[in-house]
């Protein structure tokens, strides 16, 4: 019985190491290319996550926006250079030229605007208007008039103007603070003199600072074509409110290359309202002036950190001398914040109001101390 077991199971055993076998080579030839032979994979299932749906048009937030961003046209007479001679009254009296020395001549330049207020307020750049004799709006129905300058404040880049109609449209405020990067924006204005033109893009990043472009930066960058007649123009949302004042652009050639600033709206308001009632914007300001810290300077001050500002000048009786702060001492906390840069410490500064009290945690000779100063109000800049 045991020999007829044995017998048999041989069979068997040879059966299966053969199957086994044939098994593997099969599976080789599968991942072989040009392999007929099916593969089966069990993939899972994709997750299926919530898709946020945008409109197809802006159509309706240009209707909203468009009638309340104008044209301006401004004008000024410049006084044209002439050949050195013709000062000279001999040169002039042995060739008869009895002409003027200097000639004049009428320089133009164009911008935009946003309509603000029923009162007839604008909203635009100063440097649209910087120096301009004569002022001229133009609506989007048709309408034109003169333009007079309430106030300016080239330190933002922004100006007031107002006009004397009735029945304007006016933009609707949104809160800049609620933009988000990726969030879509509209840009509103008049490059190149075209006519009202609307191009579309998403904010590509914000509290854009240090850009050498104003002394106070809080910018809103986008990627909206914006181009030379845009400046003071409006970067409005989907809804057509408006979220900035179109400023500036990053370009070498001098057309729009995606990189666009806009003055948010939350800023502009404010110093709109600051010119309006005071005549000219209020600031906090303290007397010092500031260097941002590099590791050479922190080394030499014995400070082992690179967060900080230094400072390098005091106004003699200016609100921080008061308070006790003195040249060399290296700022690194505002009202308990920590100092990332000169730029953004000042705009902090800036934000007081004059009399209201600001704490400052400054690092001096391997110490530490926390200063309480009085802020005052930042001079009016004299304008070139």
């Amino acid at each position: 019985m045991k020999k007829l077991l044995r017998y048999l199971s041989w069979p068997v055993l040879v059966g299966a190491i053969a199957g086994l076998y044939i098994n593997q080579q099969t599976l080789l030839n599968a991942n072989q290319p040009g392999s007929n032979t099916p593969v089966f994979i069990e993939a899972a299932q994709a997750a299926q996550s919530p898709r946020l749906s945008g409109p197809y048009s802006y159509s309706d937030a240009v209707k909203q926006a468009a009638p309340a961003v104008v044209n301006i046209y401004t004008s000024k007479i410049v006084q044209q250079r002439s050949h050195p001679l013709l000062s000279d009254p001999a040169f002039r009296q042995f060739f008869g030229y009895n002409g003027t020395p200097r000639q004049e001549r009428m320089q133009s330049s164009l911008g935009s605007g946003v309509i603000i207020s029923t009162d007839g307020y604008i909203l635009t750049n100063n440097h649209v208007i910087a120096g301009a004799d004569e002022i001229k709006v133009a609506l989007k129905d048709g309408r034109e008039t003169i333009a007079r300058v309430v106030g300016t404040d080239p330190e933002t880049d922004l100006a007031v103007l107002r006009i004397p109609l009735k029945e304007l449209p006016v933009i609707t405020i949104a809160p800049s603070d609620a933009l988000e990067v990726g969030d879509v924006v509209l840009a509103i204005g008049n490059p190149f003199g075209v006519g009202q033109t609307v191009t579309m893009g998403i904010v590509s990043a914000t509290g854009r600072d240090q850009l050498g472009i104003n002394t106070f930066e809080d910018f809103i960058q986008t990627d909206a074509a914006i181009n030379p007649g845009n400046s003071g123009g409006a970067l409005v949302n989907p809804r057509g409110e408006l979220v900035g004042i179109n400023t500036a652009i990053f370009s070498k050639s001098g057309g729009s290359q995606g990189i666009g600033f806009a003055i948010p709206s939350d800023l502009a308001r404010q110093i709109m309202v600051d010119i309006v009632r005071e005549g000219s914007v209020v600031r906090g300001w303290l007397g010092v002036e500031v260097q941002d810290l590099t590791p050479q300077l922190a080394r030499s001050f014995g400070y082992n950190s690179n967060q900080g500002i230094v400072i390098a000048g005091l106004l003699r009786n200016g609100p921080a001398h008061r308070a006790g702060m003195q040249p060399g001492d290296i700022v690194i906390a505002v009202e308990g914040q920590p100092v990332i840069s000169s730029q953004g410490t000042m705009n902090q500064i800036a934000q007081k109001r004059p009399g209201e009290s600001i704490s400052l945690t400054v690092f001096r000779q391997g110490k530490r101390y926390q200063l309480t100063a009085e802020v005052g109000r930042r001079p009016v800049p004299q304008r070139q």
